[in-house]
């Protein structure tokens, strides 16, 4: 057991917790309920007198629906106040007029007032019953004061069938009636009542001679009045508790936690309602508990009216809670334990002679291993009927299991019967014993059972001495019988359990190997694409289900479908609004839940750590009413694993975005820091000769006018220059370069090159050495490749001292031209020869010096790369120097390759 925090620790974790729930409701919209002993009483007129009242004091009320039953005093109170439009809707062949929740929400009143909470809407509206829209409004909100009979509560509903043989259809969960600031008690004595039905005041005179022979009969009202009565005694207890918390005074007990097992039978429903109301007159928190041990997994109608109680302990309040096991007493007391279960709840079980015999029964066991707990055991009426249908159920049973049993049991007996020459008595036992093992591994107990009986009697009959009686002589043989029919027994009812705990093994196993295959998949996704394109494929080939993946669209502000299985799936617009209110509200909705049930599919929010991501959408056969609590587990999980995956790719596209913004922006630093200095100083050296020319040109000479036209000259092509390599380096970045390839000469390029540089550099000698022979012809763009050899040699005569030569060699090896430009300067260290072709990296030493913009060789080495080939620094002859070398691959025949761009 966990250790018990101290008395001040517990009071004031107990108010830290009253105040939160305070500040939670004060957030949203409060909720006044009025709550009548029985119909007429007057929660109506009670509650548009208050609105009334609050009107007087300049509160902005609005009538959303108020149901008047043609009651004069009634309808005059909705004089002077706004009324809501109703919302017209169909309905088996009749209109219907219903709350209209959109106007509601719309209009945003500070109050509203909504009649008959427990009433169900027509079907294909939002939500299916009013309750659920009030919990809307309270949501956005709107402070909503409804009302409600005592008979609609859903803990009372078995209580009141008892006591008016009626039972009532239409019900509220107790949990949502928790959530209101106020609950107004609206009484009636019996006989007033019983009078103001007889004047017509609450029924049709046509209908109320029936409801005072049925339902409105003294005895019903009074018992009814006493249960409003205890309703709203308990909730202003509980209101006087969570005062006391909330201000610190006053003892606050330690919670103990009630505990219900439920097996799926026909009373689980009934055993969640009353454990309901166990748990609320002890303040306590309660938990419906179903074990699965597999016994029942193929019976469809088990499956139903288990999920039928989850859902409605779920509507009650409690958790619920599903675990797998063998031994239901193991699993039982081992959950009170770890939870800090005070009380545990249980049906009556139904008797067994024979486990009742060896105290093995679920009561009993309970009773002797659960010393540290209350037990309490619930006789439902429904038991005795029960084992009757079980007992009938029983004896219709597959009578192909019977059979299959009855044949293996011949089998056995026609085979002793041949090995009963050489065989002796004790080892036929063996032939039968293996029979029954045979049937247990394939059916159920009962079936092992019977199996085992036909083999013992035939065993007895045909082959224990005397043969052919059912008498036994010797007494060895006696005991021989005796052990076989015991080992029978003990073995089908291990081979039983086996082949159910193997069952359940393997729908664990093949739980987690979807959880698995899907966690593997989704961890290798790169994108949001991927990661729904995988959990779409995966719970569609597990559940046999059709299933689409919707994702918010930023531009046009809907969901869009991201992934389909398949690919063709359209979703109705019925399906299209249960996705957005479930995204909206971060809940289920569709198919299989409360709210906009009539869409054909069931929608799961996907979102993590309350960022919502998308929905997913699942379409089963239109046969399947039910989805059992496993299935549902299980895709509510790969839910929760596809809703990480995206929130991780979304995280890491937006890293990679701030990333790469990062990195735009020290490119954008590096590119201003470069042109103001390196494009200023030619623009300087032209800006001060074209002024000097346009002050003095008349007094100066004719040399020193060429002289100041050569220097504007000079910058403006070194100007020019370095333009160029901006335009080139943001053409390759962009991927818009273009390659217009041709067969050209190495020769006539590298021509064209020192062409140009002779004009720029004429005091530097350019020395190129090559094959005698012709080299093959290029297939490239002549103009870039012209250009990336320009840069090249141009920054090799930059830092070359002066009168040193530069050298250029090229060869052919193998299916490349490789070319070499050799400087004279001081070289480039080993530990930066890499770097000098990333952008803007300039160093003082070698290649690299102040003048320029660190582009040349970056636009060389892409240029280059466009075409398959590649640059590299090299240290120079004799350890001075530096050598740039570059490689061209070949581009086969002239005429059989085309061209590019």
């Amino acid at each position: 057991m966990p250790e018990t925090p101290p008395p001040d620790q517990r009071s004031r974790r107990a108010k830290a917790d009253a105040l939160l729930e305070q500040i939670e409701r004060e957030q949203a919209g409060q909720l006044k309920v009025f709550l009548g002993a029985a119909p007429g009483v007057g929660k109506t007129f009670a509650m548009l007198s208050a609105a009334r009242e609050l009107k007087r004091q300049g509160c902005d009320v609005v009538v959303g629906l108020v149901e008047t039953h043609g009651r004069a005093e009634t309808q005059a109170l909705l004089e002077g106040l706004e009324l809501l439009p109703r919302r017209a809707a169909a309905s088996g062949g009749r209109a219907h007029d219903e709350f209209d929740i959109d106007a509601a929400l719309a209009r945003r009143p500070q109050l509203l007032l909504v009649d008959e909470l427990a009433h169900r809407n027509v079907p294909g509206s939002r939500h299916e019953r009013r309750y659920q829209d009030i919990e809307e409004l309270l949501a956005a909100g709107i402070d909503v004061y409804t009302t409600v009979n005592i008979q609609h509560l859903e803990s009372l509903n078995d209580v009141v069938q008892q006591i008016t043989g009626v039972r009532v259809r239409e019900t509220v969960p107790d949990a949502f009636l928790d959530r209101a600031v106020d609950v107004v008690l609206i009484d009636l004595p019996p006989r007033e009542l019983i009078a103001r039905l007889r004047q017509g005041k609450v029924y049709l005179p046509e209908l109320a001679a029936s409801a005072l022979e049925r339902f409105f009969t003294a005895s019903n009202l009074t018992a009814l009045r006493e249960l409003a009565v205890q309703a709203v005694a308990d909730r202003v207890d509980a209101d006087l508790r969570e005062y006391q918390a909330a201000q610190g005074s006053g003892p606050v007990p330690v919670r103990r936690r009630v505990l219900v097992a439920v097996d799926g039978s026909e009373n689980s429903e009934y055993l969640v309602r009353v454990t309901r109301r166990i748990a609320e007159r002890r303040h306590a928190p309660w938990t419906v508990l179903h074990i699965d041990t597999g016994r029942a997994v193929q019976d469809a109608d088990h499956r139903a009216r288990l999920d039928a109680a989850l859902r409605l302990a779920r509507r009650l309040g409690a958790t619920t809670e599903t675990l797998q096991g063998v031994d239901v007493v193991d699993e039982l007391l081992g959950y009170a334990g770890r939870n800090s279960v005070a009380t545990l709840v249980i049906g009556r079980t139904r008797e067994r002679p024979l486990a009742r015999l060896f105290n093995r029964t679920l009561t009993q066991q309970l009773l002797m291993r659960g010393a540290h707990f209350e037990l309490t055991i619930v006789a439902t009426p429904l038991a005795r009927a029960r084992s009757r249908r079980a007992l009938q159920q029983n004896a219709r049973a597959p009578l192909r299991d019977y059979g299959f049993a009855l044949a293996v049991s011949l089998v056995a007996l026609a085979l002793a019967h041949l090995a009963d020459r050489v065989l002796s008595v004790s080892n036929l036992s063996q032939l039968f014993t293996v029979a029954v093992l045979i049937v247990a591994v394939r059916s159920r107990m009962s079936v092992a059972v019977f199996s085992a009986v036909i083999c013992f009697l035939g065993y007895n009959f045909f082959f224990a001495p005397p043969r052919y009686t059912l008498a036994i002589a010797n007494g060895s043989d006696a005991l021989t019988v005796a052990l076989f029919l015991a080992t029978a027994l003990i073995c089908s009812r291990l081979a039983t359990r086996l082949s159910l705990q193997v069952q359940m093994l393997r729908e664990a196993n093949a739980h987690a190997g979807i959880l698995g295959r899907l966690g593997r998949e989704l961890a290798a996704a790169a994108d949001a694409g991927q990661v729904t394109a995988i959990g779409s494929r995966t719970l569609a080939q597990a559940f046999d289900a059709e299933v689409a993946i919707l994702t918010p669209d930023p531009g046009a502000g809907l969901l869009a479908t991201a992934a389909a299985v398949p690919a063709a799936l359209q979703l109705s617009a019925t399906d299209r609004a249960a996705a957005d209110w479930s995204l909206t509200h971060d809940q289920p909705a569709g198919r299989y839940t409360d709210t906009l049930n009539a869409a054909s599919c069931w929608l799961l929010p996907l979102s993590d750590d309350g960022v919502r991501l998308g929905v997913l959408a699942l379409r089963f056969d239109p046969e399947q009413s039910v989805l059992s609590s496993q299935r549902r587990d299980l895709i509510q999980a790969i839910a929760h694993d596809i809703a990480q995956a995206l929130a991780r790719t979304r995280l890491a596209d937006e890293l990679e975005n701030a990333r790469l913004q990062g990195e735009t922006e020290r490119l954008r630093a590096a590119l201003l820091s470069s042109v103001s200095h390196d494009l200023r100083s030619p623009l300087a050296a032209m800006l001060g000769s074209a002024e000097s020319l346009q002050r003095y040109g008349a007094q100066l000479g004719a040399d020193e006018r060429a002289e100041l036209l050569g220097g504007i000259v000079s910058e403006g092509q070194r100007l020019d220059r370095y333009i160029q390599n901006l335009l080139d380096m943001t053409r390759l970045g962009h991927g818009t370069l273009k390659l217009a390839r041709d067969w050209v000469s190495l020769d006539e390029i590298i021509g064209s090159c020192l062409l140009r540089l002779r004009k720029v550099y004429p005091e530097t000698p350019f020395e190129r050495s090559g094959p005698a022979e012709e080299l093959p012809l290029l297939y490239v763009h002549p103009a870039l490749i012209e250009q990336a050899l320009f840069n090249i040699m141009e920054n090799a005569a930059k830092f070359s001292p002066p009168g040193a030569a530069v050298r250029i060699r090229y060869a052919q090896l193998g299916q490349e031209i490789r070319i070499d430009v050799t400087d004279s300067g001081p070289g480039i260290p080993a530990d930066e020869r890499g770097r000098i072709f990333d952008m803007f990296y300039s160093v003082e030493r070698g290649d690299r010096g102040k003048q320029g913009t660190g582009l040349g060789l970056s636009i060389c080495q892409g240029m280059i790369g466009a075409h398959g080939g590649s640059v590299e620094a090299l240290p120079g002859a004799n350890g001075t120097g530096t050598t740039i070398r570059v490689s061209l691959p070949l581009g086969g025949v002239p005429g059989m390759v085309e061209d590019e761009g």
